[in-house]
């Protein structure tokens, strides 16, 4: 039987990409999303079956219908070899306006419970299957804070402490833990953006880039990897100066703008 890999977010953007290049490596797909129909006619247009393309909706933030997703499709397809979860979304803050601090809170639901949650239904099976690989998507945006940014970079950073924690629970059964860290990337998310975007890449390509990686079972990856080095650069910069070089750079656009 063809493995099976399950992704969340998967109506649009990074999710979609990445199903698209699982399914033309020949796995069968779990696709999670809110957008049940985006999905279904995705996969119509792709010439998917529905015996290759299963389509779950739920919410990621809420803990109890995610999870109930992954167990409907371990029910359904069966326990899959590859969890990638990517739903996510990212809009700015600004922590001096109170009605700001709800979308820090919605944002935490779904970046990081909204992950773990996708996660628990599969990791005690594949850990007594001892096989598997959990994926979390996290962002190059994690390796340090971006003003007006602090809750989408806060969350990622979580991202990558939580699969470092998680990894190191998995080890002993031989499931793999990745975290991923996309740079830009063309997509819905990252279109607003009022600043420059350095190796700007296609949603197609960082999807073979990613797709490769985890095949590989890093347990770490950014992607480029060009914008990795840049973001250790900064990250070994002293504050000061950090500071100076931020200073004037155009914010994250906020939820009403």
């Amino acid at each position: 039987m063809k493995p099976l890999v399950y992704i969340t977010g998967a109506s649009s953007g990074i999710g979609q990409a990445l199903a698209l290049r699982y399914a033309r490596a020949g796995w069968r797909l779990a696709l999670v999303a809110r957008r049940a129909e985006v999905m279904r006619a995705w996969a119509a247009e792709q010439g998917l079956s529905a015996a290759d393309c299963g389509v779950y909706a739920a919410d990621v933030s809420e803990i109890e219908s995610i999870t109930a997703a992954g167990r409907a499709c371990i029910q359904a397809q069966g326990l899959p070899e590859v969890v990638i979860a990517n739903a996510g979304f990212s809009i700015g803050i600004d922590s001096a306006i109170y009605v700001d601090l709800t979308v820090m809170q919605r944002m935490y639901a779904t970046n990081n419970i909204g992950l773990a949650a996708t996660f628990q239904p599969f990791i005690t099976p594949m850990n007594e299957r001892r096989s598997g690989t959990l994926v979390g998507i996290a962002s190059v945006t994690a390796i340090r804070g971006l003003p007006g940014h602090a809750a989408y970079c806060s969350s990622k950073a979580a991202v990558v402490s939580y699969c470092e924690s998680l990894r190191g629970e998995c080890r002993p059964f031989g499931v793999q833990v990745s975290t991923i860290c996309p740079g830009y990337v063309a997509t819905p998310l990252t279109s607003k953006n009022r600043y420059g975007m350095p190796f700007l890449l296609q949603p197609e390509d960082f999807a073979d880039r990613a797709f490769k990686a985890i095949s590989a079972r890093v347990s770490y990856r950014v992607i480029p990897w060009q914008m990795g080095v840049v973001a250790k650069l900064l990250r070994v910069l002293p504050n000061w100066l950090y500071d100076r070089i931020l200073a004037g750079r155009k914010r994250k656009h906020r939820g009403t703008e």
